[in-house]
């Protein structure tokens, strides 16, 4: 099956939904608790896994991080409109986006905004320079409107 960028999706069996489930709720479960979970031998399992994270279904293993314990209390997200002319280089600002300190998360979206930009900033005056410096500065940004986000819950399983 093709996603909408052309790329074939890997079919998924109950199995694969177990272990992404399991992995999305611990990603550092050892491999027999995983293994045991989907009621497959662990080399099985190994395989499973190594086969999801080679078709990119598995991006990556990550740390969730609590930015107010990490020195940056202040989350926001920035919605962004583009100029019409900008719009052959909104991939090209989404990854530079994503490459800024303080930056968690970029979105882009269909709709009335361009992106959405998750940052952390250890303060209002950081998160203010943060505006300017990289988004009101821009030529290509048309707009920016800035939503402080006073609390957050991650979702603790894939289903």
């Amino acid at each position: 099956m093709l996603d909408r960028a052309g790329v074939v999706a890997p079919d998924l069996d109950d199995i694969d939904r177990i272990l992404l489930a399991e992995l999305s709720a611990d990603a550092r479960q050892p491999n027999n608790a995983l293994a045991a979970k989907a009621g497959i031998a662990p080399s099985t399992c190994l395989g499973r896994i190594r086969a999801l994270r080679e078709s990119g279904v598995v991006r990556g293993f990550h740390a969730d991080i609590d930015p107010s314990l990490a020195g940056r209390p202040l989350q926001a997200m920035i919605a962004v409109r583009m100029h019409g002319h900008a719009r052959s280089r909104l991939e090209a600002f989404m990854r530079q986006l994503a490459a800024l300190p303080g930056v968690l998360n970029v979105f882009l979206l269909g709709g009335g905004h361009d992106f959405f930009v998750h940052v952390a900033a250890a303060g209002t005056d950081g998160l203010n320079a943060f505006v300017i410096q990289h988004l009101s500065s821009n030529p290509d940004v048309a707009l920016t409107e800035t939503n402080l986000i006073f609390q957050h819950a991650r979702s603790e399983r894939w289903t």
